[in-house]
């Protein structure tokens, strides 16, 4: 018999908004968590990503949470968070909010997220006014305690979110600085991925007697079995086209790129809007505003593919992302496994395709054996190749293109000779000029001048005392090695 959330003890007006989101069953992290969480005991949670983290430690802040008109608030400072959750990126915190906004949404709670890469102004004055919950990274929150805006000192549950990847990008020193202004009564939850020494360290010093709670048998097995995973050995000239393709597939929906640099992330996002696919970048030298924006408009289907750096991608929960693409092999199997991740969330199912370059095989190796995958040694694959099409369900004539290429423009070059003439200032054609060696314009034969009709250039002036036999065409005066037009020139300037 399938368990509810009510069953769970889960209050009834946060179960009736999960049932307007479509929400009713709760899957196994949230099934193990809640029972514990909702008791204030601290906990160590373990799962994989994608399998509703979010819910199996927002509940049970919103439920130990209180509104003003709960007569408990009387006890509390006004306007002081109940409740702290940190999250490593600015779009993991955005999301955990988003959560904690459709459950919460007939207790009216009043959460704030903060970060980096925005102004002071709007959050400064919502602490003022007052909240309840406050979900930020470790950096901004750090930044309004310091300002005494954020009092961390009534703070009755702490959660943190993604605490491997927190210890990844060096915010370790700053969560603990955090722990330290809350109270040590304080209900404190961890959850992660992965259990490094650190983290586990971490939670000694912090917790007081925290219940582990494991998802899954190990971690070798972290990836979502419901992922499908190919592993190609590819050129990186052909992963536009073969990215391309993939998009037409039968079961192509939403596509997320991953890259290791945010250079090669707008590059390839500028590549495959060029094709014809309505995509755009996400990486950290975007203004936040702009990776708000992507994401939105990611949401809501009006991008099909988004190209991520990996810090840039951490958190995204997006409905619908039917394929993940590594357009560069990994740094190691933990990105590999939050990597793919992003597909196959909340028991539906992804794709995930890893493009290995020929430098980067005996990393992919390392990635193999420690997560005990079946896919040792990568076939080399092109945009061509039919194994392609089979295994993604391309339709056979697809191209990497559903846009016919923009025309190069090419400047006009330049006439350097050779027989073809050119137009001088108002139009006219002009012979091209002679590449004679000889700098005379003109030589005279029996007494008679030979025109320079033929090779371009004016008739020379006649020796003295003899009549020229050609005009003179309307160009620049020239000095000319013989004597004649040196003397004509000197004659007409006396006069």
């Amino acid at each position: 018999m399938t368990t509810t959330f009510r069953e769970l003890g889960v209050l009834p007006l946060i179960c009736d908004a999960l049932d307007r989101a479509g929400i009713t069953t709760p899957f196994a992290i949230q099934e193990m968590t809640l029972s514990v969480a909702l008791m204030g005991t601290d906990l160590i949670g373990q799962a994989r990503t994608g399998t509703g983290k979010t819910l199996a430690f927002g509940i049970p802040v919103l439920q130990r949470s209180v509104t003003m008109s709960d007569p408990a608030y009387a006890d509390l400072p006004q306007g002081k968070p109940q409740a702290l959750i940190v999250a490593p990126t600015r779009e993991l915190a955005l999301q955990v909010s988003s959560d904690l906004a459709i459950a919460s949404k007939d207790l009216g709670l009043r959460v704030l997220t903060v970060y980096g890469g925005v102004g002071y102004d709007t959050q400064l004055d919502t602490l003022q006014s007052g909240v309840d919950i406050v979900v930020g990274t470790p950096g901004r929150l750090i930044d309004l305690a310091n300002r005494k805006a954020l009092d961390l000192s009534h703070v009755h549950a702490l959660v943190l979110d993604e605490a491997d990847e927190m210890l990844d990008l060096g915010f370790l020193p700053d969560v603990e600085r955090l722990l330290s202004l809350t109270p040590e009564t304080r209900q404190t939850m961890l959850f992660s991925a992965t259990m490094p020494a650190a983290i586990v360290a971490l939670a000694r010093s912090h917790m007081r007697h925290p219940m582990n709670i494991r998802a899954e048998s190990s971690y070798e097995n972290a990836t979502v079995p419901a992922t499908a995973q190919f592993i190609y050995l590819a050129h990186d000239l052909d992963k536009p086209e073969i990215i391309g393709r993939v998009l037409q597939a039968d079961d192509a929906e939403k596509m997320i790129v991953f890259t290791r640099t945010k250079r090669q992330a707008q590059r390839i996002a500028d590549d495959l809007a060029e094709r014809g696919f309505a995509a755009a970048p996400l990486h950290g030298d975007m203004a936040q505003i702009a990776r708000e924006k992507a994401l939105a408009k990611f949401r809501e289907d009006k991008l099909k593919v988004l190209v991520c750096t990996d810090v840039a991608a951490r958190g995204i929960d997006v409905r619908g992302v039917s394929h993940v693409v590594n357009y560069t092999c990994p740094e190691d199997d933990k990105t590999y496994i939050h990597r793919i991740g992003r597909t196959g969330r909340a028991g539906a199912t992804g794709t995930a395709i890893t493009l290995v370059d020929w430098p980067d095989i005996a990393r992919w190796k390392m990635i193999n054996k420690a997560l005990d995958l079946p896919f040792p040694d990568p076939p080399e694959t092109y945009s061509t190749s039919p194994e392609l099409f089979h295994d993604q369900g391309i339709p056979k004539g697809t191209k990497g293109r559903i846009v016919d290429a923009a025309p190069v423009e090419r400047k006009p070059r330049e006439d350097r000779g050779g027989d073809r003439g050119h137009r001088d200032d108002k139009g006219s054609e002009r012979p091209a000029r002679s590449r004679n060696n000889d700098r005379s314009r003109s030589r005279t034969r029996s007494g008679s001048s030979v025109s320079g009709e033929t090779s371009g250039a004016p008739a020379a002036a006649a020796t003295e005392g003899d009549k020229p036999t050609a005009t003179r065409t309307n160009r620049n005066r020239r000095r000319t090695r013989s004597g004649g037009g040196a003397a004509s020139a000197a004659t007409s300037k006396e006069s």
